[in-house]
């Protein structure tokens, strides 16, 4: 049996390696396959890693961000796992204002060859 535990440290490892720009972690926690609804996308199903590795390349200006899973859930249903939370960006404007934005996540991780691959993802913003 999975400890949902296991599978919130993987989103944490994911959601980090985001905001740190590492897209060694990302690609190795990731399906080569993997597929996402996103506001980015502009209603589009992305597919692949291409669309995301874009912007893993943009010029990280040295800001400190930090993120933060709110009310995670986590359903196991045999070989894939479904992680569902709110997720706050923290992060520091130009002139060190604070800054916040929510997003609504589900993660969807399938186990293969013995480990957690991140499969799928829907983010949508928090309205307000």
């Amino acid at each position: 049996m999975t400890d949902p535990s296991e599978l919130l440290a993987l989103t944490q490892r994911l959601l980090d390696a985001i905001a740190d720009a590492d897209w060694h972690t990302y690609e190795d926690l990731c399906a080569p396959d993997l597929t996402a609804f996103e506001p980015e996308a502009r209603g589009q199903l992305i597919e692949g890693l291409a669309f995301h590795q874009f912007y893993f390349n943009l010029p990280n200006r040295g800001q400190r961000r930090q993120t933060t899973m709110a009310a995670p859930r986590v359903r196991v249903l045999g070989d894939v796992a479904v992680v569902t939370y709110v997720r706050v960006n923290q992060s520091a404007g130009p002139d060190a204002t604070p800054q916040s934005a929510a997003f609504e996540e589900t993660r969807v991780w399938h186990r293969q060859d013995g480990r957690w691959r991140h499969v799928h993802f829907h983010r949508s913003a928090v309205p307000g």
